[in-house]
């Protein structure tokens, strides 16, 4: 593998089928020879959302344009451009676009699980 270079719209966006009016692509993978990370950018259209959910790997989140937010463990936070984001494995996270534009922004996960899952009591 020599690495890859391509610009993001030349990857397709797939619709997110557990959210709403939410379109992910995958920039890069381990279909690209990737061992420790995943790339994606997510573009959210206004009204649109992810519920809330969890997972055992991390998130680290870069926001390009418009504006959201980002609930975490209960708390929402405000987004725009230029802010970066961690969330924790095993925490209750959501998003929502509240702006009146596209909001785009990447997220990394790790390819592997950060964390076991806690299972619900």
């Amino acid at each position: 593998m020599v690495g890859k270079v391509i610009h993001f719209t030349q990857v397709p966006r797939e619709l997110v089928t557990n959210a709403h009016k939410t379109w992910i692509r995958v920039l890069i993978s381990k279909d690209d020879g990737a061992t420790t990370y995943i790339m994606r950018i997510f573009e959210v259209e206004p009204n649109g959302y992810i519920p809330s959910h969890k997972h055992p790997w991390e998130h680290e989140i870069f926001v390009l344009e418009g504006e959201g937010v980002i609930t975490i463990s209960e708390k929402e936070h405000l987004v725009k451009p230029g802010t970066a984001v961690f969330i924790p494995p095993n925490v209750i996270h959501s998003y929502r676009n509240v702006g009146n534009s596209i909001w785009r922004f990447i997220c990394v996960i790790p390819l592997f699980p950060t964390a076991p899952e806690k299972k619900e009591q």
